[in-house]
């Protein structure tokens, strides 16, 4: 790894490819970190890719737009190899947020319009971009706020020459019909295209292939209005495409701002969870005692039951019990908590809250666990923590959004038992780690009675 390039200092690689490779490096005198692409030493001396990596900066120089990546500076190392100083951007890429399978589907199409818009920069400024896939769309946080970026023009061509392309280039699985034909006439529709089959991918985690099912078909409940907005973009003649990224960013921030149907909780259940935040005193984090991992650990008010979750978590807690008649189960004041970080959105089925419900309970083989129907069911799981034995129902993707559920039932001895209800924000599942930290008195409660 070599220790500067230019006036930059190298902390470590972010990348490879065929023909570069990305170092983030440190702007001393700017007191901000870059991204700087540097020419393979095999490619830097063939004119061709040299021109093209050059002509690389001067089309991004030109576009300049919050919506491109931006070349700060240029420059050319010892062994004649040049280099790209670049935007830095800390949020990864596309690709990397794809290993974990699809985004739920406000956020797809609201990449996907990002996307457009800054597609549609470029071709303003007349320039193709021609290998647009989940690797070259990165994300930089700015001022709080999450901006997607457009990167790696390496095959990008000038729309005035479209018609004359000779060399068939991009990537299978994103790149339009029309480029694997030498001469087949390129146009803004190309890229519309690969647009089109990131949005695809984001929906159902993977690439359309030919005449793939409508994402519908892999994603049940997705609205016919996406499959069209979709399929549009995909369309095999380009005649029948959206006739420009600008166009096609119209559609997919119309589809996205359509509100979905509420998740749909039986009314008991709502009703039970909201009496909990209305009927209970809410304490600050201080009462949450830190773990070795970092976790905060709480406690409901009789002792009986605790649970630990993760610190960000643990801003609020009510800890005054429930009534499990939620759950079909007899009904009676049982101990029970509910922590948060802002309980005044816990009644609220997507509310952006994440937190952990716990309460104990008798019979726990007859309980009926709330049913999210606006979510993807995950198949169900048993688990035998702290000798502690139940079920696990996982739902995703809830009301479109990247809420998630962990409906959870464990069974003790002497007829005792916990449910939990554990709500997500975001692609990690901490479910089991909030389960390994259940902890319950060995007098918890009585076998049977309110």
């Amino acid at each position: 790894m070599p220790s500067k390039i230019g006036r930059y200092l190298v902390e470590r690689r972010l990348g490879a490819g065929a023909f570069a490779t990305v170092w983030l490096a440190e702007d001393e005198a700017l007191e901000s970190w870059v991204a700087i692409k540097v020419l393979a030493d095999n490619w830097a001396h063939h004119p061709d890719v040299r021109a093209r990596f050059e002509q690389e900066a001067q089309i991004l120089r030109r576009a300049d737009s919050e919506r491109l990546v931006r070349v700060l500076d240029i420059g050319e190392l010892d062994d004649g190899r040049p280099y790209l100083v670049m935007t830095y951007a800390d949020g990864g890429t596309l690709a990397d947020r794809l290993e974990n399978g699809p985004l739920p589907v406000v956020t797809s199409l609201s990449i996907a319009a990002d996307i457009a818009r800054a597609v549609a920069v470029l071709h303003e400024s007349g320039v193709l971009h021609r290998d647009l896939k989940p690797s070259n769309i990165l994300f930089q946080a700015v001022h709080g706020d999450e901006r997607v970026l457009v990167a790696d023009l390496g095959l990008a061509k000038a729309l005035a020459h479209a018609s004359g392309f000779t060399v068939v280039a991009g990537t299978p699985g994103y790149m339009a019909p029309e480029q694997s034909r030498p001469g087949g006439g390129l146009d803004v529709r190309a890229d519309v295209h690969a647009i089109g089959a990131m949005t695809y991918q984001m929906l159902t985690g993977r690439t359309p292939g030919k005449a793939g099912p409508v994402p519908s078909k892999l994603r049940p409940g997705l609205p016919a209005r996406v499959d069209r907005v979709v399929q549009r973009a995909l369309e095999t003649d380009p005649a029948r495409r959206w006739p420009s990224a600008a166009a096609l960013a119209d559609a997919l921030e119309e589809a996205a701002a359509v509100q979905p149907a509420p998740v749909r909780w039986p009314a008991r259940v709502v009703g039970a969870l909201i009496a909990i935040v209305a009927a209970l005193s809410l304490s600050g984090a201080a009462l949450a005692e830190p773990t070795a991992d970092g976790w905060r650990r709480v406690t409901e008010a009789t002792g009986m039951l605790s649970v630990a979750v993760p610190a960000d978590w643990a801003g609020q807690l009510a800890d005054g019990g429930w009534d499990p008649a939620a759950l079909g189960l007899p009904a009676g004041r049982r101990p029970g908590l509910l922590v948060g970080g802002d309980l005044t959105l816990w009644p609220d089925p997507v509310g952006t809250t994440p937190g952990v419900f716990a309460g104990l309970i008798t019979d726990a083989s007859s309980a009926v666990l709330p049913v999210h129907d606006q979510c993807t069911r995950a198949p169900d799981r048993q688990v035998v923590v702290g000798g502690l034995a139940g079920r696990v129902q996982r739902w995703t993707g809830c009301a479109g959004t990247s809420v998630s559920y962990s409906e959870v039932v464990l069974a003790a001895p002497r007829n005792r038992g916990v449910y939990l209800q554990i709500r997500q924000l975001d692609a990690a599942d901490r479910t089991d780690g909030v389960l390994h930290s259940v902890r319950l008195t060995s007098g918890a409660m009585p076998t049977s009675g309110p």
